[in-house]
């Protein structure tokens, strides 16, 4: 069984096409970088959040997750659920559902007071593409395999992605 080293891709990793990065290439721990293309959120044919301003978490074997300001999210439309979880890398997350949503569903999340090395999300909110549309550079982004998992998988990505059948060991 192959097991990662994080010191060269894995031969199953996909050969990262001319503009692409792979995820094989993402640091353990996670970086956090800044995004100035154009991020959107939208729903029931409006827009939720629109920023030039998000941040990409990039961990190894993990599509980037991308982190909207608090402004430019209509948080009109959100409420905060009382669902939440813990992340080794930022800390305890709050989740939040769409407010006309009776099942108070999470489609997103954030961390209020991360880690110290994430400190530059903190109240920045992430949102899950299986359950609410989400465009990078007016590319509709597609979920990362798996329920819980939050990545944001574009044509500008090579995986394969955690999250899969048979991936739990990554």
């Amino acid at each position: 069984m192959w097991e990662y080293t994080g010191k060269q891709r894995p031969p199953f990793a996909e050969e990262p096409a001319p503009g692409q990065e792979s995820v094989w290439d993402y640091p353990r721990p996670p970086a956090l970088v800044s995004y100035d293309g154009l991020v959107e959120v939208k729903h029931a044919g409006g827009t939720l959040a629109s920023t030039h301003n998000a941040l990409r978490v990039l961990e190894t074997a993990s599509p980037p997750t991308y982190y909207l300001p608090p402004e430019a999210v209509d948080m009109t439309q959100l409420e905060r659920t009382a669902d939440g979880s813990f992340c080794e890398w930022k800390g305890k997350a709050t989740y939040w559902a769409l407010a006309r949503d009776p099942r108070r569903r999470p489609i997103g999340w954030s961390y209020e007071g991360p880690h110290e090395s994430f400190a530059a999300i903190d109240g920045h909110l992430s949102f899950y593409p299986a359950l609410i549309a989400c465009y990078v550079d007016a590319e509709r982004v597609k979920p990362q395999p798996g329920q819980f998992y939050g990545g944001w998988i574009t044509s500008r990505i090579a995986g394969p992605f955690k999250g899969g059948p048979g991936t739990g060991h990554w």
